[in-house]
């Protein structure tokens, strides 16, 4: 072991993505373990499922660092004859601790919203909903792309910077649109299509865009187009990042830490079949 304590590795991630960043409904820092722990290996990941801790008990990881809260809800029996509870039973016995940074890696200098900007390409970024203790921060980011493109376009490379999935990435209104200036939010972002349209955008990127909302939206004569990426592989965007700032740290420390970044697809979505044209 490295000397290394979950509590120093919590600490490295407070640091970059305050707590006091997220929003008022979040669950973020650690959810599950002993901030006393040692550890000397870390599994990144944006979900906590089955299938990843089953990944980091194989790789020997004592931590995993998730975008997404395993505890976001409420939780009122730990049992093993259901999906929580059989995880939390699973990561408390393997000894693997669990911390998050959601909300708050989103509205940070180097989160899930600059990742997702330095996909689209965006210069001249300011947050989309600015923070109330730092206006130079918050959710989602507003930005110019460096040359214009076509709405088609701009999807394609987000299509190509994002991890594949199934479904892959949407455009809503006119593919062959000009874009110059873009509003992004990893995850779901829906509930600030109004921000966004005040903003005077031409596209705005996010994800699980729900039928009525985003058509209502598309009916103003000035809506910006849409562009819905699926949710687990923008957030994905961030986990590079996260990674190395914790080797950034360890290595300042003089510390060995093993770090890996899930590769685990945890869109919930399998299999796409057309309609009939």
């Amino acid at each position: 072991m490295s000397g290394l304590t979950v509590g120093e590795v919590a600490g490295w991630l407070e640091e970059a993505y305050p707590p006091a960043l997220a929003e008022d409904w979040d669950r973020v820092g650690l959810g599950v373990g002993d901030l006393a722990a040692a550890v000397d290996s870390v599994v990144l990941s944006v979900d906590v499922t089955d299938a990843v801790l089953a990944e980091a008990v194989g790789r020997g990881a004592q931590l995993i660092v998730s975008h997404h809260p395993l505890l976001l809800r409420g939780v009122h029996a730990v049992r093993a004859d259901e999906p929580k509870g059989r995880l939390l039973i699973a990561a408390i016995r393997a000894g693997v601790a669990v911390f998050s940074a959601h909300t708050n890696a989103d509205s940070a200098a180097h989160g899930v919203a600059d990742a997702l900007a330095d996909a689209a390409g965006l210069d001249e970024r300011r947050p989309l909903v600015p923070a109330a203790s730092d206006p130079s921060l918050g959710l989602g980011r507003v930005g110019r792309l460096r040359e214009p493109v076509t709405a088609a376009t701009l999807a394609a490379r987000l299509a190509a910077a994002v991890p594949a999935t199934t479904t892959g990435v949407r455009v809503g209104g006119d593919p062959e649109r000009r874009i110059e200036t873009v509003a992004v939010l990893g995850g779901a972002g829906d509930s600030l299509l109004g921000a966004v349209r005040a903003r005077g955008v031409d596209c705005y990127v996010t994800g699980d865009l729900r039928h009525h909302p985003a058509q209502d939206f598309l009916a103003y004569d000035d809506a910006p187009c849409l562009i819905d990426v699926p949710h687990w592989a923008a957030e994905w965007l961030w986990l590079p990042a996260a990674e190395r700032l914790l080797q950034r740290r360890a290595t300042a420390e003089g510390i060995r830490l093993t770090t890996h970044v899930s590769t685990q697809v945890t869109d919930p979505w399998t299999a796409v079949f057309p309609s009939r044209t």
